[in-house]
């Protein structure tokens, strides 16, 4: 049986019908290197390997509260265990809190260009999303996500790091922005890439959540920790929004062996810090030596680093992918690189000085710009 291409053979909602789905970072060329999806380039810990390998029980259901981890993240961030939420991901549980508080004729205001999920997930709600954009700088104009909190705002979500173009958010600055909007309007940090964070300035929503009740903050496995293939995040709030939360959540959707990962992870943490410090390192090194080619870039606290190439994107992302190297291009906007394997990055350092001496003698532009 052949299908008709575009033709819809049931009623579905509009703004799904034509919502795009989200897009994972492009496969490298044979022995290049995947630096689309700021995945963490370090296996797990065998421990960790060991703890995961123990929990198949292919036959079973998990346990749905994820008591097992809900009790040592709230004896972390100094909550009872009502206030976390665990969930098949960080993006799963964003997306259960913006569910839970948000629907038709509702908006939610997010930065942009941020993390590329939230768009989508503010549509499957039914709200509005109220994209404000960054500074010049790459930076959150916190000041101008206040202003545009209307009656109708349910949600603001700020992405500190910001994916992907590196900055953290400041405390101060985030202080001041949880005075200026309204104390029942709910606030999700987004953190997943709190442990690369370097800035002493930077928010960090362990020490604000107990005295903001309108305050969300959620965290992954995913990246620091290198679970990305089993999706357990978590959320850290109030009872009565994380059992908001859990109400929106896909039951049983966090597996065994997710939690058994995660927890094993946990207890290994000091060595999977020294991990991500070395990560860090390399970000550093990267982050300079390309400033000392000329990039003008923005700060990266994450495990990534940004390249604004404008109109001349998707030709940059062809150079680094002829050099070996996938990386995620933003079009019209720029490029994230992550912070991969040791050996990737001088390869990044050199397809990024091709790229600029091209954009730099004009001789690099998108086939769609050239007439």
């Amino acid at each position: 049986m052949r299908f008709v291409t575009g033709q819809l053979p049931v009623r579905l909602r509009a703004s799904i019908a034509a919502a795009t789905a989200y897009r994972q970072g492009r496969r490298p060329p044979a022995g290049g290197f995947k630096l689309s999806s700021n995945e963490n380039p370090y296996s797990p810990l065998p421990g960790v390997v060991e703890a995961i390998r123990e929990a198949a029980a292919y036959n079973r259901y998990p346990d749905a509260t994820a008591a097992a981890l809900r009790g040592p993240l709230a004896a972390r961030f100094g909550v009872e265990a009502d206030g976390v939420q665990v969930g098949a991901g960080s993006v799963a549980v964003l997306a259960q809190l913006i569910q839970a508080a948000s629907g038709a004729g509702d908006e939610v205001v997010y930065p942009w260009r941020s993390f590329e999920a939230y768009p989508g997930l503010v549509t499957v709600s039914g709200a509005r999303g109220v994209a404000v954009p960054l500074d010049s700088d790459g930076r959150h104009d916190l000041s101008a996500m206040a202003k545009a909190v209307t009656g109708r705002t349910r949600v603001v979500i700020v992405c500190s790091p910001n994916n992907p173009t590196g900055p953290a958010v400041r405390r101060a600055e985030f202080d001041r922005f949880l005075a200026a909007i309204p104390q029942d309007l709910l606030v999700v940090l987004d953190e997943a890439y709190h442990e690369f964070v370097t800035d002493p300035d930077a928010v960090d929503g362990r020490h604000l959540v107990a005295g903001h009740p309108n305050l969300v903050i959620a965290r992954t496995f995913s990246k620091a920790y290198g679970l990305a293939a089993l999706r357990i995040g978590y959320a850290i709030g109030h009872p009565a929004i994380i059992r908001a939360a859990q109400a929106a959540a896909i039951p049983l959707s966090v597996t065994a062996q997710a939690q058994a990962g995660a927890l094993a992870s946990l207890d290994r943490e000091d060595e999977l810090m020294e991990r991500v410090a070395r990560i860090v390192g390399r970000r550093d090194r990267m982050w300079h030596d390309l400033v000392d080619q000329g990039w003008q870039l923005p700060e990266a606290q994450g495990n990534f680093v940004w390249f604004p190439t404008g109109s001349s994107t998707e030709a940059a992302a062809d150079v680094f992918f002829d050099a070996g190297l996938a990386v995620r291009p933003f079009s019209g906007d720029g490029i994230r690189v992550s912070v991969g394997e040791a050996e990737s990055v001088d390869v990044v350092l050199r397809a990024a000085k091709r790229v600029l001496g091209a954009q730099d003698h004009g001789r690099l532009a998108d086939p769609a710009t050239q007439a």
